[in-house]
């Protein structure tokens, strides 16, 4: 019998006495004994294996196909009556063994009966269930031959960026929908980078930064590509099956209605207004989070700028990396606890569904990450370069002023002593203006681009490696994490429960990180890369790599995505449209305000040593050129609006009106309804008489877990 979902069950004694510690211990195998029976209950076959530490439960959980036939047809049914365009339909006579049941289908079928709420036909067996308190993670499987295989396939046949629909199918069907959807938006993104990196190169080669010709034509790229990944989600769910998924969700089982209702609508159990309410009370905890993170990063930034460019005094070498040791000191801490509050946040707001649940948890989470990841080129563009002059000498003022103030007992003449002193550490205020750094933009979409890269992808691949490796040693299982060879004759076993207890300890695989990554790239292709044009070719390398890291990552560092059917990328599509209106206002005042042609007279300096620069304080700054460009930008706004109107009017009817795909979808629904109708009147076969071709319902292991807990509450 294969297996597929392992529950972890933990049991802790930590108390301040022993009756106490042996209290719980019972508690706990209790709870075991219980939960055993409510799996074999509901006809799964389950077994307890020794896990990685004492207390540490792993049940490996298999489904008969008896079992699975029953879970097929009760999805059948829901399918049909919410409408879901599937090529199923309740009570088909399906032939398995010329069209077996995929394995992401099947192991979403057993997670969602063991997860789902009883509330809903399940066993509501999941982490954060009052009755399942040591539960600490339902998983799955991978399949190593089949990772081993895709992989190589991956690598040697996937040479450039483009995924075939065929390819496209394996990867649904061994992780799911949203897996397989997440891989064609990363493979489509990349594709469409193409166009952006090649006239990139060309006005990088032949023209100089913050050409107006550039900036159009990338905001036009990034509207473009939004309104057709709308078009194209949409064609592939409707290929897959899954288009309306949302309508047949279930409920989570953190959901707590105040009322009790029969429809599955999370409105009508909770009601929505009070749902809003919360909402809206957390945008003020949100707001000061991101105001909070915003001060902290400008204070590093005018830090980071004053000592790399002003200071001159002892230890300037050690200063300039104060700044550094700050951001990566201060910054993760805060974000930390930022999620922290935020999960909690979400969770009060008492979602019904996990697509509603974990939408608004991106927004909140992306919202403060996009923070991080951009304010600095903001700072840099539209504070630092425009009063740049103005900033470091108040800071000097500031700094030589504090520095030189006479303490109460002492004479003016000696704080005169004092400055004759410091003064020396400190640029002189009159070499500030060509202290400021005409590059720092270009410099800074260098680090984003490259350098962030090449660390995130070292993060991801090569770290738990390396982790991995100090825990082995550290446990004794030598540096590839191999243990004392058994004597038990049944290897094959043994095998298998090492590899199950290796995956207990990897993390539960998240598409939130490597979309957030892409979407954060997207944000420096489109904002920024009028700065420096190669940033779109960068980011196209980068992209042929994630396509392999994300696939080794996957397989190999964290556990097994669960299958889940989704028809979008949820949030992240709003997410994409914001930056691509974003990206009119920027780079219409970046082209703006550092055009030499333009602006002549006030930033050509910059750029032009030989253009005079124009003097004047900083409200004249503010007027004679930070409004107009505020103006243009708005304008600019205006014409995004007019852009994507149009865009989406034209991506509809020449890729969706009378495409194959929209065809197929009315036929689909026709088909299955007629179907279906015909089956009542002509009375066919009861459900469930699927033909069996997978094997039958064999003892799946001996269970040791009540064994390993009995023993550990003696030895305990």
């Amino acid at each position: 019998m294969k297996a597929d979902v392992v529950i972890q069950f933990v049991a802790s004694t930590t108390s301040v006495s022993k009756q106490d510690a042996r209290n719980k211990a019972q508690a706990a195998l209790d709870e075991y004994n219980q939960l055993l029976n409510t799996l074999r209950n509901a006809g799964l076959l389950a077994a307890g294996k020794q896990g990685n530490s004492p207390g540490e439960i792993l049940i490996i959980v298999a489904c008969p196909w008896e079992k699975l036939t029953s879970l097929i047809e009760q999805e059948r049914h829901s399918d049909f009556l919410h409408g879901l365009l599937t090529n199923a339909y309740p009570g088909e006579n399906r032939d398995f063994s010329a069209s077996p049941l995929n394995p992401a289908d099947r192991i979403r079928l057993i997670h969602s009966l063991i997860t789902t709420s009883t509330t809903q036909g399940g066993l509501g067996i999941d982490v954060g269930s009052d009755k399942w308190p040591h539960v600490k993670s339902v998983f799955i499987l991978h399949d190593r031959e089949f990772n081993h295989t895709w992989i190589s396939n991956w690598t040697k046949r996937q040479i450039g960026f483009h995924i075939s629909a065929n390819e496209l199918d394996v990867v649904k069907e061994q992780f799911g929908e949203a897996v397989a959807l997440y891989y064609s938006f990363l493979s489509s993104y990349a594709r469409a980078l193409v166009f952006p990196a090649i006239v990139g190169v060309a006005f990088w080669k032949f023209e100089n930064p913050y050409s107006p010709i550039y900036s159009i034509l990338i905001v036009i790229w990034s509207v473009i590509f939004v309104e057709w990944w709308r078009i194209r989600e949409r064609k592939l769910s409707v290929r897959w099956g899954t288009r309306g998924a949302a309508k047949v969700e279930k409920i989570r089982i953190e959901y707590h209605p105040t009322r009790q209702s029969d429809n599955e609508d999370e409105d009508d159990g909770f009601p929505w207004w009070k749902r809003e309410f919360r909402i809206l009370t957390s945008l003020p905890v949100i707001g000061t989070a991101a105001v909070i993170l915003a001060a902290l990063l400008t204070g590093i930034f005018v830090l980071e700028a004053f000592v790399t460019q002003l200071y001159t005094g002892p230890g300037h070498q050690i200063a300039s990396l104060v700044p550094t040791i700050l951001f990566a000191g201060l910054v993760p801490q805060f974000l930390a606890v930022y999620q922290k509050i935020a999960s909690r946040l979400t969770d009060w707001e008492n979602h019904a569904h996990t697509s509603t649940h974990d939408a608004s948890l991106t927004i909140k989470t992306f919202a403060l990450s996009s923070i991080v990841a951009y304010l600095g080129l903001s700072l840099s563009a539209f504070v630092y370069v425009p009063f740049g002059e103005y900033i470091m000498t108040t800071v000097h003022t500031f700094m030589l002023k504090e520095a030189t103030k006479p303490d109460d007992n002492k004479a003016d003449a000696k704080a005169h002593e004092k400055a004759a002193k410091v003064e020396p550490i400190v640029a002189d205020t009159s070499s500030i203006a060509s202290k400021i750094n005409a590059s720092r933009l270009q410099n800074q979409m260098f680090a984003y681009t490259v350098t962030n890269q090449i660390i995130n992808t070292f993060l991801e691949v090569g770290l738990p490696f390396i982790m991995r490796g100090v825990g082995n040693v550290r446990n004794g299982k030598g540096l590839k994490g191999h243990k004392t060879p058994t004597t038990n004759a049944n290897v094959e076993d043994d095998a298998f429960l090492e590899d199950v207890r290796h995956q207990a300890t990897l993390p539960q695989y998240s598409l939130f990180t490597d979309y957030s990554e892409m979407v954060t790239q997207f944000g420096y292709v489109a904002l920024y890369s009028t700065i420096w044009p190669l940033a779109p070719a960068m980011a196209l390398i980068n992209d042929w790599l994630e396509l392999r890291s994300d696939a080794f990552k996957m397989t190999t560092h964290t556990r097994r995505p669960i299958p889940a059917r989704v028809d979008t990328i949820g949030p992240w599509l709003e997410n994409l449209s914001f930056i691509a209106w974003l990206s009119a206002l920027t780079n219409s005042a970046l082209v703006y305000l550092f055009r030499p042609s333009i602006s002549d007279g006030l930033f050509a300096a910059i750029f032009h040593q030989h253009t005079p620069r124009a003097k004047g304080s900083p409200l004249e700054t503010l007027e004679t050129s930070v409004v107009p460009a505020v103006l243009i930008a708005l304008s600019a706004s205006h014409g995004y609006i007019i852009l994507r109107a149009l865009t989406r009017h034209l991506m509809e009817r020449a890729l969706w009106k009378g495409s194959r795909e929209a065809r197929e979808g009315e036929k689909k629904e026709r088909v299955v309804k007629q179907t279906y109708l015909k089956g009542v009147a002509s009375k066919a076969p009861a459900a469930g008489k699927e033909k069996r071709t997978e094997a039958g319902s064999e003892p799946l292991w001996r269970d040791d877990g009540k064994a390993e807990l009995e023993k550990w509450i003696k030895t305990d």
